[in-house]
């Protein structure tokens, strides 16, 4: 069983649609607070449809937390797979196996600095197209977009986080993140059917 950790999400239905993906693959979802959301918040239920009553998830205040309650105090631990755009090494080139963490940041501004110095062995990153390549489109979508939120408050089309100024993907929304490196992962493992 794969555990996909989500250190202080604050789109409840991104966390809707990774616990979806955890019940349909077996796996078991961590939250680690701060949360952006309630848990019982409607739209939280609505993106895992009915699967959230199946859904084994586990709650904890802080990162700290987290770690000492499954015994991750060791920072060089191989099961600890800290997803970021910030790595050398890509999620293709990890390798997994049953029990490993998959630990994702929040929405705006991904895992804090402090957890990635802290594990530089375990940063892995999902490589993506230039933003200008990804975008091509981005002046139409601009026009009709507000400017009245803050800076990396704004949502672009799939749901990221950017800059409205600059109009650039800064990465893939968290739950198309999680299912990526959670198949690779279950592939590598030889998850029935892959």
């Amino acid at each position: 069983m794969f555990n996909v950790v989500l250190v202080a999400p604050e789109i409840p239905a991104n966390t809707g649609n990774i616990g979806r993906t955890c019940v349909v693959t077996g796996s078991r979802l961590h939250l680690v607070g701060p949360l952006g959301f309630s848990l019982d918040e409607k739209s939280l239920h609505r993106a895992g449809l009915g699967y959230w009553e199946s859904l084994d998830v586990t709650t904890y205040e802080t990162w700290a937390d987290f770690v000492e309650e499954n015994g991750l105090a060791d920072p060089s631990d191989r099961r600890v797979h800290l997803l970021t755009k910030k790595a050398r090494r890509t999620y293709a080139e990890a390798r997994y196996a049953d029990g490993d963490f998959l630990v994702l940041g929040c929405e705006s501004v991904g895992l804090p600095e402090r957890l990635l110095a802290e594990r530089p062995g375990s940063c892995e990153r999902i490589p993506m197209l230039p933003d200008a390549v990804s975008l091509a489109n981005a002046r139409q979508w601009r026009r009709g977009a507000p400017l009245s939120h803050a800076p990396l408050r704004q949502q672009d089309v799939c749901g990221n986080f950017v800059d409205p100024e600059d109009w650039r993907i800064s990465a893939l929304n968290l739950s198309n993140a999680a299912a990526v490196v959670l198949y690779e992962a279950l592939r590598q493992t030889g998850f029935p059917g892959m």
